[in-house]
């Protein structure tokens, strides 16, 4: 499963930004690579580094030129690519595994849907339907059963605040890919499951999006006035590294659930875990199998 990625290309946005490409494409590889390096950048806690953006396959940094070069940063930059950049295969990511419900073909998302077949490129079907075809699925269920067997690893966040970007867990060959619709909706659910390439997401708040639209959680990924116990340290739930595993629920568990989100009283069933790049690389299943033991013992 594992690629070679090639050197990471370094342009100057200008006086104040520099962006690290480390692969034109999205792979684990190159998302682990680049949390690895935006990671030992911030523990070096440098004089003039203001912001640390990592993004899936890339990063950006932002800098105060009067106190910090960017050429110097840049030479720094070169130097995490091939330590920090570069994992020992015993590397461990401490992280999250977190369980969060999907009600996929629900009401919402399938009404709002249905008012934007023109902007889409199979007017006759869902959106789940679309994705069955393309991706070579007998039908709707089938996709939701393989997007609910394999966690997602945060890639980022973006877009809008609290909205994580979630990357299979699974070979390539195995990843579901969708593109985006034709010309964007000028209405999305707040909290529509939607997925566009290659990546999964929940959509913080209502506003316009142009990913296929699945179904909806019951619970918040983003909580501005940080009433739910989960949102005490910050507004967005996901962090980058997490490990989200979608799970399909039905109509009562979903009402329950808003319920209690209602009430001030949902959790997110959370556990601490290790995440060794170098094993989900060599065997992806294997690591998501303990992984979900470790979630639901």
């Amino acid at each position: 499963m594992e690629r070679q990625l090639p050197p990471a290309r370094y342009e100057f946005g200008g006086d104040e930004f520099v962006f690290v490409e480390l692969d034109r494409e999205m792979s684990l590889e190159a998302n682990l690579k680049a949390m690895a390096i935006t990671g030992a950048l911030r523990r070096e806690n440098i004089d003039g580094v203001i912001d640390i953006c990592p993004s899936n396959a890339s990063y950006l940094v932002r800098l105060n030129p009067d106190r910090l070069h960017p050429a110097e940063l840049v030479e720094e930059l070169r130097r995490l690519e091939h330590t920090a950049g570069e994992l020992p295969d015993d590397h461990a990511v401490r992280t999250r595994i977190v369980d969060v419900p999907v009600l996929f073909d629900d009401p919402w998302t399938r009404e709002t849907l249905l008012k934007f077949r023109d902007r889409h490129q199979d007017p006759d079907a869902t959106d789940l339907e679309y994705a069955a075809r393309i991706n070579g699925f007998p039908d709707a269920r089938a996709v939701i059963e393989a997007i609910t067997a394999a966690p997602f690893l945060v890639t980022m966040l973006g877009f809008v605040p609290g909205l994580p970007f979630c990357y299979q867990m699974v070979p390539r060959d195995r990843q579901i890919q969708v593109p985006k619709y034709v010309r964007p909706r000028t209405d999305t659910p707040e909290r529509a499951f939607g997925y566009g390439g290659a990546f999964a997401v929940v959509y913080p708040v209502r506003g316009a999006g142009g990913y296929q639209l699945f179904g909806i959680a019951p619970a918040p990924v983003f909580d501005l006035a940080q009433r739910l116990p989960d949102f005490a340290d910050d507004i967005a739930f996901p962090r980058p590294s997490d490990v989200l595993r979608y799970r399909a629920i039905d109509r009562d568990e979903y009402d329950r659930t808003r319920s209690d989100v209602a009430a001030g009283r949902f959790r997110y069933r959370i556990r601490d875990v290790e995440l060794v790049p170098a094993e989900l690389l060599a065997d992806p299943d294997a690591v998501n199998g303990r992984l979900l033991e470790v979630l639901y013992r």
